[in-house]
Formats: C-alpha cells, sequence, structure tokens
C-alpha cells in the first residue's frame, strides 16, 4: 500500500511517500523559520497561508522523486492533531480533497503517534513493549507502548513542554528564533560545572517533570550578571563566554532530568528499550546521556535519524499507513483537533508495526 503522508501541524510543511512493503520512498520538508524568524516565533496565520502556498507543489516534488504519479497513491494520511487549527486544516483540506479525487482512502494522524513511531522508519526497529520519551516543543512526555494505539501515560510536564524550554531561554540569552538549536550550539562553547542548575522534580518520586523552575533560574542568573554591567544592558550584553557557560548549564541540568526520569521509567515498568521521540530527541547532549544510561541499565535505545525527529511527512505517511492497513478511514467530517491526548486513540486489532 503506497501512502501520501502529509503534515502542517504548525511551521514545517513535510511531504512523503511510503510503501507498506518498500519502505520510505521519498520526502521533502519546507521550514518556515525565515517567515516567523523577524516575529521571534510562529505567527499562526502566516503559518496557514504559508502551507496553502507550498502544499501541493511539495506533493509534486515527492511523486517526482519517487518516480510516481497521483494514481499510485493508495491512501492519503494528514496530520490531524494537535497543533495550530488553521495549518491543521490546510493539510486535511488537501488530503481529503485527494482522497475524494482518486477514490483512496484516508485517515487523519495524531502528530505525536506519528513522532512516537518515527524510528520504525529505521533499520533497526524498536520492538513492542517499549518506554517511549516524546520531547518537543509542544510535549514532554513518558508512554508505556504495548503496540500501535496501546499507549499509556506515564508521566508528562506539568508546565512548559522541554522544547518550550530551550526556546525560552534561547530568547533569555538573546538568540533568535527558533531558540532551542542556538542554545544547544552556544552550550558546547561553555564550561561545564561553572553554573550549576537544578534537577527540577528529581529528588520526589513520579514521573512527571516541571521546567518552569529552571527557566526562572536561568532568568535569575543572567539577572545577576548583568548586573555588572550598565544600566540599561540586555542578555546580549553579557560576555560571549558566561553566556555559552550559562547555556551549557541549563542543558546539562535539562539532559539530567530528562535521563533521571527515564531510568526511573525503566525501572517501574520492567522494560528494556526505550525510545526517543520528538524535535528534542535530535539533541546530542540528550542522546550520549540516555544511551550511558540505558548501558548501566541493560537495555536498549532507540530513535529517529535527525531528519524525521522534526515534524516531517514520513512519520504520518508511516503512522498512517498503519491504520488504513487495519481497516481504520476517516469519517466525511473534516475534523482536526488542536488539544488532543495521545492515550485516547483507538487500538489497532494487532498490536504490531506492519
Amino acid at each position: 500500500m503506497r501512502v501520501l503522508g502529509i503534515e502542517t501541524s504548525c511551521d514545517e510543511t513535510g511531504i512523503a511517500l511510503y510503501d507498506s512493503e518498500r519502505g520510505l520512498l521519498a520526502d521533502t520538508l519546507y521550514s518556515q523559520i525565515p517567515l516567523h524568524e523577524r516575529f521571534g516565533g510562529v505567527i499562526p496565520e502566516l503559518a496557514s497561508r504559508d502551507h496553502i502556498r507550498k502544499t501541493l507543489p511539495l506533493i509534486q516534488e515527492v511523486l517526482d522523486k519517487a518516480g510516481a504519479t497521483v494514481a499510485d497513491i493508495d491512501g492519503v494520511a494528514y496530520t490531524a492533531g494537535p497543533g495550530l487549527v488553521g495549518a491543521l486544516l490546510v493539510g486535511a483540506s488537501v488530503g481529503r480533497a485527494l482522497g475524494m479525487a482518486l477514490e483512496v482512502p484516508t485517515i487523519g494522524v495524531h502528530h505525536m503517534e506519528g513522532h512516537l513511531l518515527a524510528p520504525m522508519l529505521e533499520d533497526t526497529p524498536p520492538q513492542f513493549p517499549f518506554v517511549a520519551l516524546l520531547v518537543s516543543g509542544g510535549h514532554t512526555q513518558l508512554v508505556r507502548v504495548d503496540g500501535i494505539g496501546h499507549y499509556r501515560l506515564l508521566g508528562e510536564s506539568l508546565d512548559d513542554a522541554a522544547g518550550e524550554a530551550f526556546d525560552k531561554v534561547g530568547k533569555m540569552l538573546g538568540l533568535a528564533y527558533p531558540g532551542g538549536p542556538r542554545v544547544a550550539a552556544l552550550a558546547e562553547k561553555g564550561t561545564p560545572g561553572r553554573y550549576e542548575f537544578p534537577r527540577p522534580m528529581t529528588n520526589r518520586p513520579g514521573l512527571d517533570f516541571s521546567f518552569s523552575g529552571l527557566k526562572t533560574y536561568v532568568r535569575n542568573t543572567l539577572a545577576e550578571a548583568r548586573a555588572s554591567l550598565p544600566d540599561g544592558a540586555a542578555a546580549r550584553d553579557i560576555d560571549e563566554q558566561t553566556r555559552a557557560d550559562i547555556a551549557r548549564a541549563f542543558e546539562d541540568a535539562m539532559v539530567q532530568t530528562l535521563v533521571i526520569k527515564c531510568r526511573r521509567a525503566l525501572q517501574e515498568t520492567g522494560l528494556t528499550s526505550l525510545v526517543i521521540a520528538g524535535g528534542v530527541s535530535a539533541n546530542t547532549r540528550l542522546r550520549v546521556g540516555l544511551q550511558d544510561m540505558v548501558q548501566k541499565e541493560r537495555s536498549q535505545l532507540f530513535y529517529a535519524r535527525p531528519e524525521l525527529c522534526t515534524d516531517n511527512g514520513a512519520m504520518i505517511a508511516y503512522a498512517g499507513c498503519q491504520r488504513l492497513l487495519a481497516g481504520e478511514v476517516a469519517s466525511l467530517a473534516l475534523d482536526v483537533r488542536p488539544r488532543w491526548p495521545l492515550d485516547t486513540l483507538p487500538p489497532l486489532a494487532q498490536a504490531r508495526a506492519l
């Protein structure tokens, strides 16, 4: 079965063609970062308009890359949520229209299920059951995964998501949008140990997260660094090394907090496989920290290649293909869900990847 995947949940337009027998045939991704950068964040209306401009040309680009035509499409999967409602409606409208024109089934895919299943596109995919750490700009969750759709939430952030905290710290440090990757790059120049930040909620039982206090700690540290500067000085006026050291302390605290919670989740569930997915899962220091941890725990770590960690059409095509093969199809209603808890998804009849 060949499934066209359409991802338009926020500020990236991702298109892919996935074959249930041959794997990923082609994919492409268009980022709106240059469009939103001057505003310091995503402007929903501009995001929606840009998806309208880009989606159809990118579909044609993917078909050309795969040496296919629209007649070769057996099903269409689109992101139905969570995300920006206007952006979601663009992908859903295009996906449903294509399905009706081609007389093929369509399916709305949960964005985070797409991320969770992205490692299945690798040569050595994880086997069910496993623990998944979903870390992105909008979500930080630990989930027990017993099969596709068989999800049990173990813990989540009580305030900001990890990616959101990275972006906000980037703004505090005077870095351009998106702040997350720039914080990680700046942290590479930092001196370990010059600053020591707290590891939130690691000294109490449970698997929930909280990063608001960590952000406040960063803000207070920057305020102390500015105290020696002339009145009116901004964070970008602090010397480069001090800013790098603060970025390093923040990243170390974030990574160690995630590692501690993942170790706890593996121990509490008795499982030996850990999957990390979502945009923050591309963070090098996080991958190294988790790899060291799973070796000590005699467990295994799985993640997708970096280009499949960010929002992309391949993960939507794959997740949609599994549900279409199981006989699921979208209703006639054009339904998108800006908020959509992952653990409310229906399980497949067979708890395995096809």
